[in-house]
């Protein structure tokens, strides 16, 4: 199952009765009538968002099968769980086992068109570094027509580039911090006058030699280990400038993950939420952040385009949705990942399209903050 880099599945932590990974059996074994009929009842429910009943499959499959054989094969998908019927007169849909097993095993992704991977380099190349989020976010949402997102970087697993001091008062300090990728943060401290102002040049010129080239984490590490040894030396000065320093990148609510979506508007186009209870229970799964980063952050566990179901994701708000989404910044061993970029939708989209769109915006965003 996990032999293709993309796609792959993305369930999280716990026991979810709609994820073939978290069940005690196999996956089924599917006859060669069996899967070409699963994949054609998939694909047209994917393109019109309604039940398929059994005489539509037979005219749009390439083995020629009249109803009755197409109804046997769907009763037979239905008990392996794979189809259900919303209701008793209805055709059939795919239930979240059948679009698990459609999405590991027998999606073909398309390849973007040379005009997509040229909008997408262009936004992504023109882009200041603070403002690529809401950029990335918004090409996601106007080219997959779902909701694009994109989780920013841990400050504290961004590599410093510079930092500055600047005095703004007799009790407080700005300390600026610039990344390689070229983001500014900003944090002030009151720093009692751990350091005068004729010091602020020689000081921030200490904390440099320290930060340049490391992650705010090892800079911290770093600030620690030499304040012990420093203890019994004289270089009152360097002693200063460590607390400082020790304040200025102490974690605080700013090395935070966050999430950013550029527009709703795409999503709201989505026949699936024109009943307001479904928009109205989305939009508060997205309002409590917290709860959405910490379901990313368990299933991007592992490298390539992850998808998950609603009803994998365990959050009310997510059922009957779906989130196609990869990690961006360092690939490279023992690197943490920045953050992650994908989209949410009803787990009736385009996967075929969603998930190359994904995959090369993430590399996209991977080179420009690697440049």
């Amino acid at each position: 199952m996990r032999q293709r880099a993309t796609p792959r599945g993305g369930h999280v932590d716990g026991v979810h009765p709609g994820c073939y990974e978290c069940r005690s059996v196999d996956k089924p074994s599917l006859s060669p009538r069996q899967v070409a009929v699963l994949r054609a009842l998939v694909r047209a429910y994917l393109g019109e968002g309604s039940p398929i009943g059994s005489l539509t499959l037979s005219h749009v499959l390439a083995e020629k099968l009249s109803s009755a054989s197409v109804r046997n094969t769907l009763a037979e998908l239905a008990e392996l769980e794979l189809v259900e019927k919303p209701h008793a007169s209805a055709g059939r849909v795919p239930t979240g086992l059948g679009l698990r097993l459609f999405v590991d095993e027998f999606l073909r992704p398309e390849g973007l068109t040379a005009y997509e991977r040229r909008a997408i380099d262009r936004g992504v190349a023109g882009a200041a570094p603070e403002a690529l989020p809401a950029i990335a976010s918004q090409l996601l949402s106007e080219r997959t027509h779902q909701l694009g997102f994109v989780v920013t970087p841990r400050l504290d697993r961004l590599v410093l580039q510079h930092l500055t001091l600047v005095r703004l008062s007799r009790e407080r300090l700005l300390v600026v911090l610039v990344s390689q990728t070229g983001q500014a943060y900003r944090r002030i401290v009151d720093d009692e006058e751990l350091v005068a102002p004729a010091e602020i040049e020689r000081a921030a010129a200490l904390l440099n030699e320290r930060a340049v080239g490391r992650t705010l984490r090892e800079v911290r590490d770093r600030l620690e280990r030499e304040a012990e040894r420093l203890r019994s030396q004289a270089d009152a000065l360097l002693r200063r400038v460590l607390e400082l320093g020790a304040r200025a990148l102490a974690p605080n609510d700013l090395d935070g993950m966050d999430l950013v979506i550029a527009t709703r508007l795409a999503l709201l186009d989505q026949p699936e939420f024109r009943d307001p209870r479904r928009v109205r229970d989305l939009f508060e799964a997205l309002e409590t952040k917290e709860r959405l980063l910490e379901i990313l952050d368990r299933m991007l566990d592992a490298e390539g385009v992850r998808v998950a179901f609603g009803e994998e994701v365990d959050e009310p708000g997510l059922r009957n949705c779906a989130l196609v989404a990869m990690r961006y910044g360092h690939s490279e061993e023992g690197d943490e990942p920045f953050g992650a970029v994908g989209v949410i939708g009803p787990s009736r989209m385009d996967y075929s399209r969603v998930i190359p769109l994904v995959d090369y915006l993430s590399r996209a965003l991977t080179g420009r903050l690697g440049a």
